[in-house]
């Protein structure tokens, strides 16, 4: 059986290294890509880089910003994308107090500030039982550090202008699977109810115990329900 081509996008602070779980165990079904996302500083920029090294017909899936970005690839490129995973993301534009927030982020880094992942952010981003695990923790803190302050800055830039997705979700008819971790709270489950009711051939996946870093905090899974979603 020849393997899927499979276009894997990362989000905010991360590389391709927060796959480094799906991209071993689906080794045998999947020819995994990785696009740079942090590289371009919009949404189309990212999305025309990733359409740029993807094989000719591929599966996409996309984490959190590359959500947005597989959003993006879809309004450019439909006939090239075979199925669909959205995982802890959403279809929405950035609300102003999102946009707000991003902003006092971005003054900071100005002002010399920029730390990665802070500690006092891991009660955001992951589920309470997760939060002093070295094996989830570190990985996060090594990745926004080889993003650095520049990738960092360009993120937040394309993230705040990113498009209102939603009109596109009801034109989506190839198999797709919506992953998200049950407490997750940067793009809570309604976000990925939303979207799942909206794409006729989606499936939801409820990842039980764990935040928004689904891939790292329960990798087997969200493998798992990746393997399911190739096979489909």
């Amino acid at each position: 059986m020849a393997r899927v081509p499979l276009v894997l996008v990362p989000g905010l602070l991360n590389t391709g290294r927060v796959f480094a779980h799906q991209v071993a165990a689906l080794a045998d079904v999947a020819d995994c890509f990785h696009p740079e996302p942090w590289h371009h500083d919009s949404i189309g920029a990212m999305a025309d880089a990733a359409l740029a090294m993807a094989p000719p017909r591929f599966a996409l899936a996309g984490f959190s910003m590359g959500g947005y970005v597989a959003f993006e690839m879809l309004r450019r490129a439909p006939g090239r994308i075979e199925r669909l995973a959205l995982i802890d993301t959403q279809a929405t534009p950035d609300a102003p107090e999102s946009t707000a927030r991003r902003q006092a982020l971005l003054e900071q880094t100005n002002l010399g500030r920029f730390h990665g992942i802070q500690r006092s952010l891991l009660p955001q981003l992951l589920h309470r039982r997760h939060i002093n695990d070295p094996s989830i923790v570190e990985p996060m803190m090594v990745m926004a550090a080889e993003v650095g302050v520049e990738g960092f800055r360009r993120e937040q830039k394309a993230i705040m202008a990113r498009a209102d997705s939603r009109p596109l979700l009801v034109r989506i008819d190839v198999p797709t699977v919506v992953i998200v971790g049950r407490q997750d709270q940067v793009t809570p489950l309604p976000r990925s109810e939303e979207i799942a009711a909206d794409i006729a051939t989606s499936q939801l996946a409820v990842i039980e115990e764990c935040g928004h870093m689904s891939l790292l905090e329960k990798p087997a899974e969200v493998t798992a329900a990746l393997g399911s979603w190739l096979k489909r």
